[in-house]
């Protein structure tokens, strides 16, 4: 794994959707060369995936609480979307 990586997943899910938004905005103002492009499209979809996997495990995470008769919590069930 190499250290932008490693840095990338030490990243909480609000900072590596600015830093992603960050580089869309630069990608679309079309004034980065095209190496640079590249480069910055990489790191973009390794800030991607890793947003992806804070949402997956966060919706696993999730769960709706489902009333019995009397109002008391009877049971839990999986949340879905």
């Amino acid at each position: 794994m190499d250290a932008e990586t490693q840095t990338i997943d030490t990243l909480s899910f609000e900072d590596a959707l600015r830093a992603l938004e960050t580089i869309v905005r630069q990608l679309e103002s079309g004034d980065v060369p095209l190496e640079d492009s590249i480069s910055l499209y990489e790191k973009g979809e390794k800030l991607r995936q890793h947003c992806q996997k804070r949402l997956d495990a966060a919706q696993a995470r999730i769960e709706r609480i489902v009333a019995g008769p009397d109002g008391a919590a009877a049971s839990t069930q999986p949340f879905d979307l």
